[in-house]
């Protein structure tokens, strides 16, 4: 069976959510997905970023040399990304090999032994042929020499030089100005020019890419905490010292409500985000939010860097029991710009839907990779074990069940035993083995002790029975005497 190209085709059942999600996909709305686990929100959620256009921003934070704990924000276009790209590679220069350039040059960048005249890398303060500190020309006994050599060692540091500039006459008697940098166990050539170019580009701010132009549209927040979610500022030791500390933009780390920017940020069990729904809500109204150390005792809580975008479509989810710990504003705002849905938990016995299952077969093989595909039998089971399903829980006749995950867990293991059986297909009785096997822990307990109160009875100490028991009578009984009977 081939499978659909568009994810939103991949939902099963649930037409209803599927047409807002398109929606929502092309006119930035928000979703609110209110259903039981395993109906396919997350699978909704992720759809859409797919569905969304390509993200055209990056977020930059630049340093401010005035003020140096506020940061400052710009937002740079692919555009302008690719025409700095094009200027970097224009002031790339010629890479050559040590034993290119002149001996003296290679020699002073540490490329080269002035004693034995044996090339290695620069990060070699002494030659390793020699034993000699490669920048001292072969010069030994000298004092200060020698020390020089014993502190690069111990310092782990490179020998000589980071850069050389040479002169050479030219034919009409002006000057050639080169310059000789170390890029690793190469030599970068640069010649006036160049050179120049690079200097204008070092005289720009320092930035740091903050969210990258290249990035995963759909961002999962569950469960995330405050900084994971909201943003920070790493501490450092130093207090963003000029000379020994890292300067505070560079400290600045983005939190998933700006990683979203242009994206979708999904939110499964949203009533557990607790307080930080006001923090989502802000973020949804304003767009923008600001970035600050959240750890009153670290150095970074002097640091704030405001207006970071965060544009991005909300999918919240919870299960029906939780309506009611949902933020009313939150709540409010995603009505006022998108959508409340409720997932349907099962779907009509029709061919077109019994169809649809034997996808959801196809693509559960698929996403797994490590079981084979099901013969004509195993998905006909499969679709008798849904039918069973939707009655047993939802009370729906001639209807299908839409808790897909708990029938993707019975292909996996009906997969696993075909896999072990050296079978190539998925048959009926794997099926049927996988729905004995795969059962929870409630009906182990329920067939190996009668019922599933007596099975966590049976489970407890000596210690927690007699505890159980003293507070069982107390609980129900007003002599306390007759409880310890």
């Amino acid at each position: 069976m081939k499978l659909p190209g568009d994810p939103l085709d991949r939902v099963i059942g649930q037409e209803h959510a599927v047409g807002l999600a398109r929606v929502a996909a092309r006119q930035h709305r928000h979703l609110l997905l209110v259903g039981p686990p395993g109906t396919g929100k997350s699978m909704v959620a992720q759809a859409i970023a797919y569905s969304l256009p390509p993200v055209t921003q990056e977020i930059q934070v630049v340093h401010d040399p005035y003020n140096p704990e506020r940061p400052f924000i710009e937002v740079a276009t692919r555009e302008r990304l690719e025409r700095e790209r094009q200027i970097d590679q224009a002031n790339v220069g010629k890479l050559i090999d040590p034993e290119e350039a002149p001996p003296q040059v290679a020699q002073q960048l540490g490329y080269l032994c002035g004693n034995c005249r044996v090339y290695s890398p620069p990060d070699q303060a002494t030659c390793p042929n020699c034993s000699v500190v490669k920048t001292s020309g072969g010069k030994t006994g000298n004092p200060l020499t020698d020390l020089y050599g014993l502190i690069q060692v111990l310092n782990q540091g490179e020998a000589g030089r980071a850069s050389v500039r040479t002169t050479s006459s030219r034919s009409d008697g002006s000057q050639e100005v080169t310059y000789f940098e170390r890029a690793g166990e190469r030599i970068r050539l640069l010649d006036e020019k160049v050179r120049k170019r690079q200097q204008q580009q070092e005289k720009q701010r320092p930035r740091k890419r903050l969210v990258p132009m290249e990035r995963n549209p759909f961002v999962m927040a569950t469960g995330a905490s405050e900084t994971e979610l909201l943003g920070d500022v790493r501490h450092d030791p130093y207090g963003g010292h000029g000379k020994l500390g890292t300067p505070p933009y560079q400290r600045v780390i983005p939190g998933e409500v700006h990683e979203s920017h242009q994206g979708v940020l999904f939110i499964d069990e949203l009533p557990q985000l607790g307080h930080l729904q006001h923090q989502i809500l802000t973020a949804m109204q304003e767009k923008v939010f600001p970035i600050a150390g959240r750890n009153p005792q670290s150095a970074g809580a002097a640091v704030r860097v405001d207006d970071v975008p965060c544009d991005f479509i909300f999918v919240g989810a919870c299960n029906t029991s939780h309506l009611p710990e949902l933020l009313a504003p939150l709540r409010s705002r995603i009505i006022g710009s998108g959508y409340e849905v409720l997932m349907a938990t099962t779907m009509e016995d029709t061919p077109e839907n019994r169809a649809n299952l034997w996808q959801f077969f196809a693509q559960e093989v698929v996403a797994d990779g490590r079981i084979p595909h099901g013969d004509r039998g195993a998905v006909e089971a499969l679709t008798e074990l849904s039918a069973k399903r939707a009655k047993d829980m939802d009370g729906g006749t001639q209807r299908l069940t839409l808790r897909l995950r708990e029938l993707g867990g019975v292909i996996r293991v009906a997969g696993d035993i075909a896999v072990m059986e050296g079978e190539s297909l998925i048959k009926t009785s794997h099926i049927q083995r996988a729905v004995t096997t795969a059962r929870s822990i409630e009906e182990q307990l329920k067939d190996a002790y009668g019922s599933y109160n007596r099975g966590l009875v049976q489970d407890k100490t000596s210690a927690q029975l007699e505890a159980s028991n003293y507070n069982y009578w107390n609980r129900h009984l007003d002599d306390d005497a007759v409880g310890y009977e």
